[in-house]
Formats: structure tokens, C-alpha cells, sequence
């Protein structure tokens, strides 16, 4: 919902800050006086076009930011949160225009592209007017309207997943089919790959345990070598350790006294000598027990000698190997016949068609059933604006060759035809821009509580009618803005009677300068800019009552 508009230097608005509430506000005002000002810069706010005309005289740029609440908007706060621009429960759209013509967009204070303005604004606001239809004339618009007539926005997005999962497996069916003879001289390479790292059965862990063993097995002469000479260094040499440390311990029990402060270096002589002997044991079983393999090692060095190989034929580290055999293996037994397989992907495209056929099916009668219902309900509105001959159908146009589409078997298209025994044709075709508002107006009514769009704005949508008719499209506004939120420029003071909010547009002269304003009206206010409307110039005490009179009736409407 739109909560708050500024804007600054634009057109003759030199600085217009104006507040927004839920349910119907009306703009009135004299004609030049700048009615246009707010929806048109709505419009830049949303993405619409820009030229340096739109920066007031004297001014270097013109600024605009509309902000909205998305509490209650879902795909905005989606869409904000996938461009990381959400900011809790605020959308600002802000658009920058200098002198020169150039502009800068804005959202949540992120600089951003124009046409992800366009994109968020077509989420948060729909502008109808006689020269401006942001949606309907779009058919994708048509259909989501349908659909959320129709209650079937969840069928509707399992449709398009199982489109989206039939086309994937049909292009990688394609690309399969149109390169298999390279698809063949893969599989014989992958074989062939594969047969080698399975003969090499390399484990993990397996080359750092050779290498470890085979450095111990190509030094053993040396090892036993130092072996034994560090058996005869321990014990059994005659300057060996353990007969030096016997020695010095001989010298201190020789000691003509006892020293108290020795005793703890006596034990560790002791301990010493107890350690020095064990360890000699250890090394005479040690060189008795070692025994060189030269057989060993060169099993060894041939199998390490087979794993390097291996890794520089297909450049890896050996420590690579265990992966790259899991990687071939699995590649291998896809295109044997696993998911991408020629024969399994068939199997797969046709079971998926079948899953989007019944699908779309599906959507496909619940469209048509809701279409009889929306066409009618649209032909009474219709009535109601004094347009009873105008003939409003939802056509179901069959994809070309029954091909699937991402949005079903059919596109959708609002046809309307003006006058009886004429076929009917698109809006754009038929629709003047008064009929179309008026058309808007009333799909809007119909879709309105199911529609997802927060915010409707309507520009000159009472163009031609008058009287009753007047007073039944101030209802119909009146009855969209209790549902959500509605904007409308109008001339009428039927459809001024009956809004919950009264924006007033005059302007003003002053140093040579012309300055538009924008006042929110109290009950008051609203009374006496009713009566202008009905009076003009002269207001007599008549045409006040006459104000006053449909003042408070517009105001007891409830729908």
C-alpha cells in the first residue's frame, strides 16, 4: 500500500509531501491546476519514462520517492528479498531527474537498474488512464487475473515446474541425441579409464604406507649397521656406557663420608644404568631379529612406480586417484544406462509430459469454468457504467501444434467487442481510452478480491458518463478502496462524494513564478470542493446543500 509521496521540484510542484491512507482517495481541482502531478510522478517512481521537461524551471533536478508498505504484499517482500533490498516492512522507490535529462533510480536507497523499478512498481501499484495501462493490456496480466479468479495460482505453479521439468530433460535429450557420436568416443575412453584404475585397485592411505616402508626396506643395511654399534656403545664395549656409569658410581661409594646431598644423583646413576641396559638388550634383539628384503622392496618399488605412472597419465597427484576413479566410475554408469542415458531420458521426457499434461489439463478446466463466471460478472458491471452493449469474453487461445508452454496448453486474452454483431477483438484494438478505463474499472471490481495488486489508479475514469452512471462508478471506486487501496483523478462530484480521502490541487502565482499545492481536505473542505464542482464560479446556498446532501450520502455508501 502506498503510504507517503514527495516530491520535490517537478512540473510546477516545487515541494508536494502528501500522506496516504487505505481505502478511496480522490484528486479534484481546477483544470491546469496539476492534477496529473501525482499519478505522473507515481509514474516516474515506477520506472516510466523521463525528460529533462519534467525538472521544473530554476530547479537542477527533480526528486521523487514514493514509499510503500509491503507487510501485506508477499511477492514485493519476495522480490525484495531475493535482491537483498528488503528493509523490514518499508519499500522506498526513489527516481532522480537532472536538467539535462538523465535520471537515477533508487530502492531502499540501493542505487538500482530503471527496469528493476519497472519490475518491483508492476508489483506494488496498476495506473489505468486513458493513455497509460501499465498491465492490462499485457496478456501474462490477463492470465494471472484468470487464475486468481480462478483460485488455481498453486496448480498454475506446479503446471510451470513440470514444464520447466519436461523442457530440461528434452534439451539434454537433444544435445544427447545430436552429439552421440561423441557421446560414444566418451564412453569407450571412460571404459577404458575405468578398467585401468580398477586394476590398480589403489586404496586409501596405501602409496604414504608404501613410501614409508620402502624408505625403511632400501636403508637396512644401514640400520642394522648403527644398530649394532649402539648395542656395543650401551653395554657391551669396554668404554660402554653402562660400565662408565658402573664406574662413577664406584667413585661415590668410595666416598670417605657420607654426603646426604649426593643421594639423589646416586639414584639416578642408578636408574641410568638400569635404562642403558635395557635399552642394549633391545638393540642385540633388534640387529638378531632384522633380516633385509630385497624381494620386499622391489614389490614395493614396482607398485609405487605403477601409482606414479598412473597419476602423471592423467596429471593428478597420486593422492587424486581414489577421486578420479569415483568420478570416471560415476560418469561411466551414467551414460551405460543410468539417468543420462539415451533410453532413460526418453523414458523420463515421456513421463514427464504425461505429468504436465495432466497438469495443464486440469488448469485448463478450471480456467474455462471461471472464465463463463468472470465474463458475467464483468457484464454486469458493465451495465452499471452504461456500457450494457459492450461484450467483455475471456478467450482461451490453444497453444499453436497443442506445443506446452511454461503457463499451460492455452494464453489468455481479454476481448471485448463495442458494439453488437462485431466480433470481439483485444482491448487495445477496440477499447477508446475512456471505454478502457471504464472497462479496468470494472474487471477490477470482479478480480478485486483475489487480485494481488495493493494499489489501483485511476485517471479520468468517469470520462463521457454522468448522472447515475457517475454515481455508480464512485461506488465501484468507493468499494475497491474498502478492499485495499484506490487513487482516481476525477471531475465528478458523484465520484468526490463518496471517497474516504480528498486531495485538493490548486495552483498559485507568486514572484513570477507559477507553484502548484496539494491539500488534503477535511469534512468541511470536502463539502465546499464538492459544491464546485457542482456549481462552478457561483455557489449559491442551494448548490451547498445540493454538496452537503451528497456528501453525506456518498459517505454512508458501504459495499
Amino acid at each position: 500500500m502506498l503510504t507517503q509521496l514527495t516530491v520535490s521540484n517537478y512540473a510546477i510542484a516545487e515541494r508536494v509531501e502528501l500522506q496516504f491512507n487505505k481505502g478511496m482517495t480522490a484528486l479534484t481541482g481546477e483544470t491546469g491546476a496539476g492534477k496529473s502531478i501525482v499519478l505522473d510522478a507515481l509514474g516516474l517512481a515506477m520506472g516510466g519514462r523521463a525528460d529533462a521537461g519534467a525538472v521544473r524551471h530554476g530547479a537542477k533536478r527533480a526528486d521523487i520517492t514514493a514509499t510503500f508498505d509491503v507487510s501485506n504484499i508477499p511477492e514485493a517482500a519476495e522480490w525484495l528479498g531475493q535482491h537483498e533490498l528488503d528493509d523490514d516492512d518499508d519499500c522506498i522507490l526513489r527516481r532522480v531527474i537532472s536538467k539535462d535529462g538523465r535520471s537515477r533510480a533508487y530502492i531502499n536507497g540501493q542505487p538500482c537498474p530503471l527496469a528493476h523499478l519497472k519490475e518491483l512498481g508492476g508489483l506494488l501499484m496498476d495506473i489505468h488512464s486513458q493513455h497509460q495501462h501499465q498491465s492490462l493490456l499485457r496478456r501474462e496480466t490477463h492470465r494471472k487475473l484468470l487464475d486468481e479468479f480462478a483460485g488455481v495460482e498453486t496448480l498454475a505453479a506446479d503446471t510451470r515446474a513440470a514444464w520447466k521439468a519436461w523442457q530440461q530433460t528434452r534439451q539434454r535429450l537433444t544435445e544427447r541425441q545430436q552429439n552421440a557420436d561423441e557421446a560414444e568416443a566418451r564412453l569407450q575412453l571412460l571404459r577404458y579409464q575405468v578398467e585401468e584404475l580398477d586394476r590398480l585397485a589403489l586404496e586409501d592411505g596405501e602409496q604414504e604406507a608404501l613410501e614409508q616402508e620402502q624408505a625403511q626396506l632400501s636403508q637396512a643395511d644401514s640400520v642394522l649397521h648403527s644398530s649394532h654399534q649402539a648395542a656395543l656403545l650401551c653395554t657391551e664395549d669396554e668404554t660402554s656406557a653402562s660400565d662408565l656409569i658402573r664406574q662413577a658410581l664406584q667413585q661415590l661409594e668410595q666416598l670417605p663420608v657420607e654426603v646426604p646431598a649426593l643421594a639423589d644423583t646416586v639414584q639416578m646413576l642408578n636408574e641410568a644404568q638400569i635404562q642403558v641396559s635395557e635399552a642394549g638388550d633391545n638393540l642385540r634383539r633388534f640387529v638378531e631379529d632384522y633380516e633385509a628384503d630385497p624381494a620386499r622392496l622391489a614389490e614395493v618399488e614396482e607398485r609405487l612406480s605403477a601409482i606414479y605412472q598412473m597419476a602423471r597419465k592423467h596429471r593428478i597427484t597420486p593422492e587424486e586417484l581414489p577421486e578420479l576413479q569415483a568420478r570416471l566410475s560415476g560418469e561411466l554408469a551414467e551414460l551405460e544406462g543410468g539417468e543420462g542415458s539415451l533410453e532413460q531420458l526418453e523414458a523420463d521426457l515421456e513421463n514427464q509430459r504425461a505429468s504436465f499434461d495432466a497438469l495443464a489439463g486440469k488448469l485448463t478446466n478450471a480456467r474455462q469454468q471461471a472464465a463463463v463466471e468472470l465474463d458475467q460478472r464483468i457484464a454486469e458491471e458493465l451495465a452499471q457504467l452504461s456500457m450494457p452493449s459492450v461484450q467483455f469474453v475471456t478467450h482461451l487461445n490453444r497453444n499453436s501444434d497443442d506445443q506446452p508452454a511454461p503457463h499451460g496448453m492455452e494464453d489468455i486474452e481479454f476481448l471485448v467487442s463495442a458494439n453488437p454483431g462485431q466480433p470481439a477483438r483485444s482491448l487495445a484494438k477496440v477499447a477508446s481510452g475512456g471505454e478502457l478505463s471504464r472497462i479496468s474499472l470494472a474487471i477490477q471490481v470482479v478480480v478485486a478480491q483475489t487480485s494481488t495488486t495493493p494499489t489501483l489508479v485511476f485517471d479520468e475514469v468517469d470520462v463521457g458518463i454522468g448522472g447515475g452512471t457517475a454515481e455508480v462508478v464512485g461506488k465501484l471506486l468507493r468499494t475497491l478502496g474498502s478492499n485495499g487501496q484506490v487513487l482516481c483523478v476525477t471531475h465528478l462530484p458523484q465520484v468526490a462524494a463518496q471517497c474516504h480521502q480528498h486531495l485538493f490541487v490548486s495552483k498559485f502565482t507568486e514572484k513570477d513564478a507559477t507553484f502548484s499545492k496539494i491539500e488534503a481536505l477535511d469534512d468541511k473542505g470536502r463539502i465546499s470542493e464538492v459544491a464546485r464542482m457542482l456549481g462552478g464560479v457561483d455557489m449559491t446556498e442551494q448548490t451547498i446543500a445540493h454538496a452537503r446532501e451528497m456528501f453525506s450520502k456518498g459517505q454512508a455508501t458501504h459495499h
